[in-house]
Order: structure tokens, then sequence, then C-alpha cells
């Protein structure tokens, strides 16, 4: 019998062997422990599934995300509905069941905040690919049709589709199970079962009323200024609406689509105006070119509330410059629901829906104390066919009976010529023999030469110089007179 001599040196391969055996066996230990792994997580996404991505729970409470990309997809496969809600934050604040009531039928919340219009195609696409669907309430929102969106993720396509070996997406994404983990935790906290009926909806957390909304705009005056420069051409506008919109419409000639225009409040449009007239003249563009596009539908019918007054004018009803409280949102519905000839878009009134607007926009002003005025200016003779036409891009309300407009634009209407010094920030108006001068933030004016008083000096705020247009007129050689038409709305007319 062989024994090995212990002062007898190992064979020079014998190491290396063994260290490649070693190496061996942690390998396949790596790679079995890795798919032992992969194994457990893939049955616990499968079985817990916290995004409901292939079934409706049955063994426990549901537990909703508020990550509504990630959300909304499980719930369009699994869920019971024959109606569905699309849109952006405007939508949120529906509540299905008074929905139900003004449209008739089963209705599943589908909304994306700041959401996109290829992104709420892809949830509109999946949820009529079900077969469920015969109504689709739509709230439309220019600014969907952008190509970009600030402040978004990368959009979970993965959750969209029907290829199952693309899931490994989602079951080995954290961000799967902190939601699911956030979401229980919000359960147990609050001791409320998480449903469908109030999903995404934000009425309840937040606070509305005219001093927000005020703030609001003071704020977004100076920080949407720089926007101007950025804003999608109406070309890209169009092109987006023509893929995202029109096949749904196309695919699905038995399903209901309504659309609706989202009643901002009248600041929003005034604020596009003096800062982002690009924006706000494609919107305006838009709304006739999308009813041409619409209207060739039989199953396509659209609701404007943008013009609503009582509502857009009601500041108490908004958190902000946009966003409307869970009764607009009911409204909304019952309006719909009815057919009511007052918001239905058609041919023989889209025009007029547009031209309603826009003077809403054009006599908006807010005074001092914080109130929403109308001013309808006209110039007899000057084009004017009605009050109310006069093109200032920014107005403001220093005081009683006084409006501060674009020292240039308020030229061009009076048929003056303007002259500007920047040295002594002096404005210079000509109309035939009459020079009126005026320097920036002083009440001392000149005409032709003789000292003047006036109540309000002209100011410089957004790049421009405003005026007042009562004074300027009337030292100029017109006449003026203002007229109360009903409660903060007036008339001021002026006159040879």
């Amino acid at each position: 019998m062989f024994v090995s001599d212990p002062k007898r040196p190992l064979r020079a391969d014998a190491r290396p062997v063994r260290r490649s055996r070693r190496y061996k066996r942690t390998l396949l230990v790596f790679l079995a422990s890795s798919l032992l792994f992969s194994a457990v997580v893939m049955l616990t996404a499968f079985i817990v599934d916290p995004l409901q991505h292939y079934r409706k729970p049955t063994l426990y409470s549901p537990i909703y995300s508020t990550e509504q990309r990630y959300q909304n997809p499980g719930l369009a496969r699994n869920y019971d509905y024959d109606t569905i809600i699309i849109g952006t934050s405007m939508t949120e604040n529906f509540v299905p069941s008074e929905v139900d009531k003004a449209l008739g039928g089963k209705t599943l919340k589908l909304s994306m905040r700041g959401s996109l219009a290829f992104e709420q195609y892809e949830i509109a696409r999946l949820a009529l690919s079900t077969g469920k669907v015969k109504q689709v309430l739509w709230g439309l929102d220019y600014f969907a049709l952008k190509s970009t969106q600030e402040n978004q993720g990368p959009f979970p396509y993965y959750l969209y589709d029907d290829n199952f070996w693309n899931d490994y997406k989602y079951w080995f994404n954290e961000s799967t199970y902190e939601q699911a983990v956030k979401g229980l935790y919000r359960q147990l906290k609050t001791g409320n079962k998480q449903s469908l009926e109030y999903l995404y909806n934000w009425d309840w957390s937040s606070t509305f009323g005219k001093e927000l909304v005020l703030k609001n705009y003071r704020k977004v005056q100076v920080m949407e200024a720089a926007y101007g420069g950025k804003e999608d051409s109406l070309e890209s506008v169009k092109a987006s609406f023509e893929r995202y919109i029109v096949p749904l419409l196309q695919n699905n000639p038995d399903v209901k689509f309504m659309f609706y225009y989202p009643p901002y409040s009248i600041l929003r449009h005034v604020v596009w105006q003096q800062t982002n007239p690009e924006r706000y003249e494609n919107q305006m563009a838009m709304k006739t070119w999308m009813f041409e596009k619409f209207n060739a539908y039989p199953n396509v019918s659209v609701y404007d509330f943008q013009a609503e007054s009582e509502w857009t004018y009601n500041l108490d009803l908004y958190k902000d410059l946009s966003h409307h409280s869970q009764e607009v949102n009911t409204w909304i519905a019952e309006a719909i629901g009815r057919n009511d000839a007052k918001y239905r878009v058609t041919p023989d009134n889209v025009d007029d829906t547009v031209s309603l607007l826009r003077r809403q926009v054009d006599e908006t002003v807010v005074s001092p104390d914080g109130e929403l005025h109308r001013f309808r200016v006209s110039l007899p003779g000057a084009g004017d066919a009605e009050p109310g036409t006069a093109p200032f891009t920014r107005k403001e309300m220093p005081g009683d009976g006084e409006l501060l407009v674009p020292a240039k634009e308020l030229a061009a209407y009076l048929g003056a010529v303007l002259e500007w010094d920047q040295a002594t920030r002096t404005l210079r108006f000509k109309r035939g023999a009459v020079v009126l001068e005026m320097a920036a933030g002083s009440t001392e004016a000149r005409v032709n030469g003789k000292a003047r008083q006036t109540a309000y000096a002209p100011v410089l705020t957004g790049g421009k110089t405003l005026t007042p247009l009562r004074f300027t007129a009337e030292a100029l050689g017109l006449n003026t007179e203002i007229q109360e038409l009903g409660e903060r709305t007036h008339s001021i007319v002026i006159k040879p």
C-alpha cells in the first residue's frame, strides 16, 4: 500500500486544479442561488402582484399605488367597467359613482397627472383592447399635446403590452414593492381601506380660495415670462393629435367618445396671453382645428367649458390658476350627461366659443382689492363692431375708472405715434397737433409743454410700459365715457 511522504512536495499542477474546482463549485452555488432568488422574486411578484398586473386580488384587500402610470394598466385589464375617464390631473377629482349617474354605466378612472397625449393613448388603447369600453370621457388639455413635459420619469411600456417575457422589469423593480409598502402603510395609518371611488382624488387634501389663486397669479406672471421661446410649434401639436387621438377614433367606431376642454380659471388664460402669446394663440387655433377633425366621426362629441364665467371667474373654486374642485368635475359630468347645448360644440358655434373666451380674456382685470373686473373698451370708427374688442395684451386696474395698458398698443389703437426715450424713461405720444409726455413712475405729465397731473403714473412691468388709458386718450384730444354694465363689469367708450 502506497503511503505518501509528507515531506514530498506536491505535483506542480495540483494546486491550480484544486482552485479550478473550488471556482466551479462557487460559480455553481452562485448560479443556483441566483436562480433560486429569481424564482422566489418571480413567484412573489406573481402571487402578491403589487400593481394587480395579472389579476384583481381575491385573498386580500386591494392596495392601490398612487403612481398612476404603473397602477392604471392592471386596473384596465382586471376590473369591471364600461366607461373610462382619460386625462390629466384636471380629471382626477371625478367620482366614478357620480359619473355613473350622469352618463350611465360603470366607470373606471384612468387619469394620469401631467400626462402627455402618448401616455393617454397608451392607457386608452389598452382599455379599449379589452372590449369592455362603451364610453370614453376624455379631458383634453392643450398642453397634453406637447412633445415633452417636465419632471416626468420614463414611461413603463412593459406594463402596457402583452409580452410576458419583458415582465422581468416588473418583477425585479424595487419601486414596485416600495409602492406596495407605502400603500399598505397608508392603509394601516389611516385605518381606511382604499377604494376606486376616490383613487387619485385630491379634493379632500387641497385648499381652495381666491387668496391662493391670486398669490399664484402674481407668482406665475414672473415665472412664466421665460417660457415663451420654448413653445412647441402648431404643426408639432397637430401632429401629436393626429398620431395619438385620431387612431383611437378610427379603430373604435362603436365606442362613444366625449371630449371636453377643462375650465381653468380665467386668469390662466390671462397669464398665457401676457407671457406666452404663442401658446395662447395656438390653443385658440387648435380648438377650431380639432373640432374639424372630431366632427368627421359620428361617435365623437365635444364640450367646451372654458368660457363658463360662473365657474372660471369664481376663484374660490380653484386651488391655483388651473385646478378646480371636485364639485366642478361633477357639474361637468352632469352637463355632458344631459348633452347641454350651452357647452356642446357644433359646426355652427365653434367659432363663437373661441371668440367668447377671447373676449373674456381681453376684458379681465384684477383690481387692487383682488376682485375680478371686466372692462370693455371701444373706439367707434376705429374698426370696433362692438365694445370689448380693444387688443390690449396686458391690463392692470390701479383704481376706480382707470386702466393701465401697454403704451405701444394704446398708441396704435388711438392712431398716435409713440416715441420712447430710454435715458429718461419718457413716453412721447403725438396725435395730430397734440404732444403728450409722461415719464415712468411719475404722475407729472406735459401736454404741448404745459404741465398736467395724472392720477396714476405709467409703470414698467414685464418688459412693457403701461400707461393710463383714459388720461392718455383725453390728453390727446379724445373724450372717454365709462358706463357700468353690471357687477364689476364696465364699458369705456373713447369718442372724438
